[in-house]
C-alpha cells in the first residue's frame, strides 16, 4: 500500500516556538539573521511552517512593512520536495491578501542554490552590496563563515518580486 504524504502548511503559532528557534539555529546557525547592515531576531517575526504528515518540514519567516513585506528567512528540513516553494507560495499569498505591492529578500553572493530558486520563483536581483557580509561579520556576526564551498561570502544581493503594480 502506497504511504500518501500529508501537506499543510500554516502560520506559526505560539506552541511553535522552540522549533522555529531550533530550525533557525539548524538552518542558520543561530535564530538572528544578518543583513542590510543589521541583525533581526527571526524567532520573533510572523513565520509559516509547512507539515508534512503532522511534523514541520520548513519554515520562512516575513517582516511585514505596509506595502513592502521582507521575506527574512526561509528553509526546508529536505531539499527536492517542494518545500521551499510551499514556503515561499504562502508568504506572498499573505502579503498579496494584505496588499503589499511587493517582497523582498537577501542572500549572500556564494549561495547560488538560493539564488536560482528565487530566480525560478520570479524574483529579480535589484541590487548588490559590495562587501555588506564583509562588514556585518566585522561588527555584529563574527559567526558568518569566510568561504562556503570555496566561494568567498563578502557581498549581499537584493531580490525582490513585485506582486501588484501602482
Amino acid at each position: 500500500m502506497e504511504h500518501v504524504v500529508r501537506t499543510l502548511v500554516r502560520g506559526a503559532v505560539t506552541a511553535d516556538g522552540p522549533w522555529v528557534r531550533e530550525s533557525l539555529v539548524r538552518s542558520w546557525g543561530s535564530t538572528m539573521a544578518a543583513r542590510c547592515d543589521a541583525l533581526v531576531d527571526a524567532s520573533a517575526l510572523p513565520a509559516v511552517i509547512v507539515m508534512l504528515d503532522g511534523q514541520p518540514a520548513g519554515l520562512a519567516t516575513y517582516a511585514a512593512r505596509g506595502e513592502d513585506w521582507e521575506l527574512v528567512t526561509i528553509a526546508a528540513d529536505t531539499i527536492g520536495q517542494g518545500i521551499g516553494r510551499m514556503l515561499i507560495n504562502a508568504v506572498e499569498d499573505l502579503a498579496r491578501a494584505a496588499k503589499a505591492r511587493r517582497i523582498w529578500l537577501v542572500s549572500t553572493n556564494d549561495n547560488t542554490r538560493a539564488l536560482r530558486f528565487y530566480q525560478r520563483a520570479g524574483y529579480e536581483i535589484v541590487a548588490l552590496d559590495r562587501d555588506a557580509v564583509t562588514r556585518v561579520r566585522a561588527t555584529l556576526k563574527p559567526t558568518i563563515p569566510m568561504t562556503i564551498d570555496g566561494i568567498a561570502v563578502r557581498h549581499e544581493l537584493r531580490l525582490e518580486k513585485v506582486l501588484q503594480r501602482s
